[in-house]
């Protein structure tokens, strides 16, 4: 078996002291100073906290020093479109989700650009190859933490009537607006995947290489079926709760789109209206 080291030795009982909660999330960790006061070696020091903010446990912040990261699972559940899919609606899914939980959820878009759509995008929207579609990057955050970053493709020329082509926060998100013209997202095809994050996604989430990201690829159809919005979401696997809420099982009939959860009964629950 491999030799354990002094290193991991230090990196297991801090993982232990977080977990145990002596160090609640944005709390500052001891400096190294402090610990090589305690007795431990420098090197010792480094290559500890260097594993744990692969691990996930802490980030490395300038004029701050090391803190702890917040691990703190946050629910996405379906019944989140519930009385959010409305011309009126105040606010999207994400920002619903997350204040019924006491968070403070938003929206953050971060480019909108016209471009020429991937072949998968395309196959998706039903569009040919290189057809041209609005793509729009948004963040979905909790205070200051992105917690999910989403990347949306649309027809071009329903972005423009939608008002999706520029980069204003959409009041009440996408799928209000949708409503508002009259276009009702109702159903919903929705993969989930896990993969490592990229050295971006890592910076962008405050995750170090070793936590595992969900990746949600979504496609979702107006009430005729007609696709109206692909949609893509990474986030780190420590920080969701995906919630398949009231799924139908065989033999039922399907809720749709104005029962209590406000989705078709077989969408899934981590796309975000913007």
């Amino acid at each position: 078996m491999p030799a354990h080291h002094q290193w991991q030795d230090l990196a297991d009982r801090l993982a232990a002291r977080i977990d145990a909660g002596e160090f609640p999330p944005g709390a500052k960790m001891p400096t190294n100073r402090q610990l090589i006061d305690e007795g431990e070696q420098k090197t010792t020091v480094d290559r500890a906290y260097r594993e744990l903010v692969e691990r996930g446990y802490v980030v490395r912040r300038p004029r701050h020093g090391t803190v702890v990261r917040d691990r703190t699972p946050i629910r996405v559940p379906l019944s989140r479109y519930r009385g959010v899919i409305r011309p009126d609606s105040p606010r999207g899914p994400w920002q619903a989700a997350t204040a019924e939980q006491g968070l403070d959820g938003h929206m953050k878009a971060v480019s909108v650009d016209l471009t020429q759509a991937p072949l998968s995008v395309a196959a998706a929207l039903g569009l040919d190859e290189n057809a041209p579609v609005v793509r729009r990057v948004r963040h979905a955050s909790i205070g200051d933490d992105v917690v999910q970053v989403q990347t949306a493709w649309y027809e071009a020329a329903l972005a423009a009537d939608l008002g999706l082509d520029a980069a204003d926060t959409i009041e009440g998100g996408v799928y209000g607006a949708m409503e508002r013209r009259g276009l009702t997202p109702r159903w919903a095809d929705e993969h989930v995947t896990a993969r490592m994050p990229t050295r971006d996604e890592a910076a962008v989430l405050a995750v170090g290489a070793a936590v595992p990201l969900l990746l949600v690829e979504r496609v979702t159809r107006d009430s005729a079926r007609r696709p109206v919005e692909v949609l893509q979401v990474v986030g780190a696997a420590d920080r969701l709760q995906l919630i398949y809420d009231d799924l139908p099982l065989g033999g039922g009939e399907v809720r749709d789109s104005t029962g209590p959860h406000g989705a078709a009964g077989a969408s899934a629950s981590t796309s975000e209206a913007r």
